[in-house]
This record gives C-alpha cells, sequence and structure tokens, in this order.
C-alpha cells in the first residue's frame, strides 16, 4: 500500500517547462552558443550542474559555467517565472491525498527559491510534509540525491510504500536508482514511450487526472496497473 507520494515540481504541478527551456536558450546564446529550443527543452528535469554540460565543454565549465547558470537563474527569476501557473487541481489533489492518510513531499531540481514560489502559487503550504530542492544535494536528477534527499526527510519509509510523481524521464531514472516506482505526467509534454522507456510503471494526463483516479480509490495507489491509463493513451504530447 502507498503511503508516501514524492512529487516532482516543474511540468508535474506548475506549467513551466517552456520557460525554463526558453531562459536556458537565452542563456546559452548570450555566451555564444546558439542551441535549438526543442534540444533544450529535451533536457528540463536536470538541475543546472547536468544540463549546462550537455552544451559546452570542460574548458568552457571551468571558464565561465557558473556566470551561465547564474546569468540564467536571474533571467529566468526576472522575465519568466512571473509567466508560470500551476496545473489545475493541484491543491485539491494534495487536500485528498492528505485526507486518505498519505504523506506528501516535494522532490525539485530547481533552486529552493524558485521551488518556494512554486508552492505559493499551487496554494499548498502546509499540505507536504518534507521538501527536497537542488540547493542541498551535490547532483540533481537523473542522479538519485534529490530524492534520497526526501526520502530522509520523510524519515525512510520503506520504499515498497513510497511512489514518485514526475513529467520527465530523468524523474523516472532518479527514482529507478533507489527502487522507487514512478507515475508519469503526461502534462510536462515528454513523450509517453520516452516515459514508459525511462521506467515509468504507469501515465496520467495531469493532476487533474491523478486526483480523479484518487477519488475512486481510498485504499489501493490510483493506477490501472502496468501502461498508461486510458485517458493517457490517447494524449498527444504538447
Amino acid at each position: 500500500m502507498v503511503e508516501n507520494v514524492i512529487f516532482d515540481v516543474d511540468g508535474t504541478l506548475v506549467d513551466s517547462v517552456d520557460e525554463h527551456a526558453e531562459a536556458w536558450r537565452r542563456s546559452f546564446l548570450h555566451f555564444g552558443r546558439d542551441v535549438p529550443f526543442a534540444h533544450v527543452r529535451s533536457q528540463i528535469g536536470k538541475g543546472a550542474d547536468q544540463l549546462i554540460p550537455v552544451f559546452f565543454n570542460d574548458e568552457e565549465l571551468e571558464r565561465f559555467g557558473k556566470e551561465i547558470e547564474e546569468y540564467r537563474s536571474k533571467l529566468f527569476l526576472d522575465e519568466f517565472l512571473p509567466k508560470v501557473r500551476p496545473f489545475p487541481r493541484v491543491r485539491e489533489l494534495f487536500q485528498r491525498l492528505r485526507q486518505q492518510g498519505r504523506r506528501l513531499a516535494l522532490a525539485s531540481s530547481a533552486k529552493d527559491e524558485e521551488l518556494k514560489r512554486y508552492v505559493r502559487l499551487c496554494g499548498i503550504e502546509g499540505l507536504y510534509e518534507a521538501k527536497a530542492s537542488k540547493d542541498e544535494v551535490d547532483k540533481s536528477k537523473p542522479h538519485p540525491d534529490i530524492f534520497e534527499s526526501a526520502l530522509a526527510r520523510l524519515g525512510r519509509p520503506d520504499v515498497s510504500t513510497v511512489v514518485v510523481v514526475g513529467d520527465t524521464p530523468y524523474d523516472a531514472l532518479a527514482a529507478g536508482k533507489l527502487g522507487l516506482p514512478t507515475v508519469g505526467v503526461l502534462a510536462g509534454g515528454f513523450l509517453a514511450e520516452d516515459l514508459r522507456a525511462a521506467g515509468c510503471r504507469a501515465l496520467v494526463k495531469d493532476a487533474g487526472e491523478l486526483l480523479r483516479l484518487a477519488e475512486e480509490s481510498s485504499v489501493e495507489w490510483p493506477w490501472n496497473g502496468p501502461g498508461a491509463s486510458p485517458a493517457a493513451k490517447d494524449e498527444e504530447p504538447r
């Protein structure tokens, strides 16, 4: 029985993937690297420590890697974060899961300042037991560090009682390294086949569908078994 649910945030609870991708694209362009938007977007879900090395070599990282990260962070906070909106029914989902006795945590590759803003946007203050961000770990997803930190803050429950909910293959890969199953959320725009290949046990359209499934089952974790739920099978990626 699932007693603990760990949520990714960007692309799972808030509609922010495109904003992150464009902020990174513009930052790379500022430092002389013109990277197509789609290529950048495919890497969202990783923290800066794992994302920047995809596009810059070791010598470049040594010279100005930290400057890229700082430039992107300010650009995102100033221009893009104000555009981010929560997905519908996130607060209701958290309320329902807590009513069922489940303990909730957030585990994000975002910096803590961004994560705090997302919590306020979603209206979920006081509705989770723990949170972990990129600021407190050495490596972001697809490394398992952030989920490991969230588990520790939950009191290290048995992994058989924990499920991760995330929108990227990097969530599933990171969770899988700790033996945690992942429910993939299609709202972030990643392809269903990529989420399945990374290890997602089931797919849902968004937080609203997860809420509907939670309302239909107060005991079992709300999925229809391995693979996609019926609603997710026909969902087109954005």
